[in-house]
């Protein structure tokens, strides 16, 4: 593909993500415990729930773990997990948001005030970034697990509205309430899906000078650390 590649922030994401491994468990516990308060403890009838599980395979978290968690989630004692997200304005432009689940808004409400006092930034108003950016379900196959016509046609068959690619995999893009449904078609067709979830896609790009793209970074990386912050997506040109 010519010029910036738009997977370019899900390249940077799995990078970060590798260097914090050990928020994973933690946020698949919240996603299995959110879905089972929605939609019930049967993930025949749940799809986000049976979306988690499966990440939750993936993850190689125990099944006695997942077990306990859904059978948490059952009690009326246990807390609900809210989502919902945070925009803010980085350096030179750039815009980012935070995908939060949480089971106390004041609490991450005080962290997003304490990140932006120590990393700059501003907490914009809601719909003020979000409006430049498109959320799809994104499905990552290995290119070198499948032949790319095939993929393509089983894909396009499965109901998915996008295939592009980088270096190492074939992106498949989705309605963000079809993926669920788009995986297991691929899946149940031999196809080995490396990753599926639910990302911010941006609609155009900020160039950055290096000052500010560093900034941006650290930014970022302190945000992504936060226990209630899920993943943080950014508009910034970042190759």
């Amino acid at each position: 593909m010519a010029g910036h590649s738009k997977w370019a922030n899900t390249k940077y994401r799995k990078g970060r993500a590798d260097a914090i491994k050990g928020k994973l468990f933690t946020r698949i516990t919240k996603e299995i415990i959110s879905a089972v308060k929605q939609g019930g403890p049967d993930p025949k009838s749940n799809a986000k729930l049976r979306l988690v599980l499966a990440k939750a395979r993936d993850a190689n978290v125990p099944n006695e773990n997942i077990e306990r968690n859904i059978k948490k989630a059952t009690s009326a004692d246990q807390a609900d997990y809210v989502e919902f997200t945070y925009e803010l304005y980085g350096y030179g432009g750039v815009g980012i948001i935070a995908d939060v689940m949480t089971d106390n808004k004041n609490r991450i409400s005080s962290d997003m005030r304490i990140a932006t006092n120590k990393k700059g930034g501003t907490i914009a108003n809601p719909g003020a970034v979000a409006f430049n950016f498109d959320r799809k379900g994104v499905i990552q196959v290995l290119k070198k697990n499948i032949v790319e016509d095939e993929l393509f046609l089983t894909a396009t068959n499965a109901g998915a509205e996008d295939f592009d690619s980088t270096e190492e995999m074939f992106m498949i893009t989705t309605a963000p309430d079809q993926l669920s449904q788009v995986k297991e078609k691929l899946e149940q067709s031999g196809v080995k899906v490396e990753e599926a979830d639910l990302q911010m896609i941006p609609k155009n790009y900020v160039e950055c000078d290096p000052e500010n793209a560093k900034a941006n970074f650290e930014l970022i990386e302190y945000l992504e650390a936060l226990d209630d912050v899920d993943v943080v997506f950014h508009n910034m040109k970042t190759e």
